[in-house]
């Protein structure tokens, strides 16, 4: 299979780390739906990263479907639970990383426009998204060692891709000193060789 993505997608990421931590092999194809030349509108119609391209030339997309697909093709690993409460927290937490993300990336497009072009009440909306989110992510780790209790999953990893991109993009907003909590959860992740070999690049 391929997938098909850049280095500094936070999204692009969450599955890289899925793929490593379940130890599937693929081929890693760069590509920017940025770029006039990308291939990715030809694979996926909303013309986003991540595409997963499976061996029958199905492509996935959407790193929240791609995810929950690795996870089930391979027993090995889970990182998912079983369809229960425990589940739909998993769920929740990686709808609360990818919001942040979501938020991040449209701050970071639209800081990328001419100063005239840009709308303070719109970067202020997305800076408070962003806040409320880390807020909410520290308070609902606590003193956990994982986000869903003592169990490593699929919400550990897309909390440290959003806290990732973040630090990437976004160096200013220093959510480690606020949140000891979640610098420690992001410095014990940082040790497993499918989250250091993804840090963002570009």
């Amino acid at each position: 299979m391929k997938l098909i993505g850049s280095l500094t997608s936070p999204y692009v990421r969450k599955v890289r780390i899925v793929l490593a931590e379940k130890k599937i092999e693929y081929e890693f194809v760069l590509d920017s739906p940025w770029t006039p030349e990308s291939t990715v509108p030809n694979l996926n119609p909303l013309g986003k990263i991540p595409v997963l391209v499976l061996d029958d030339e199905t492509a996935l997309f959407d790193s929240r479907v791609i995810s929950e697909y690795l996870d089930n093709v391979a027993p090995n690993n889970k990182l998912m639970p079983a369809p229960n409460r425990e589940r739909t927290e998993v769920k929740r937490w990686e709808a609360l990383a990818d919001g942040i993300c979501d938020a991040a990336a449209l701050l970071f497009l639209e800081q990328k426009r001419p100063a005239k072009q840009q709308s303070p009440d719109w970067i202020a909306r997305q800076q408070s998204k962003i806040s409320h989110g880390i807020d909410y992510m520290a308070k609902e780790l606590g003193e956990n060692a994982c986000c869903i209790g003592m169990h490593f999953s699929l919400a550990d990893i897309a909390a440290v891709c959003a806290l990732g991109y973040l630090a990437f993009r976004f160096p200013e907003i220093d959510w480690s000193e606020k949140h000891p909590n979640l610098a420690r959860l992001y410095a014990k992740l940082m040790l497993r060789p499918a989250f250091a070999d993804t840090v963002p690049q570009g």
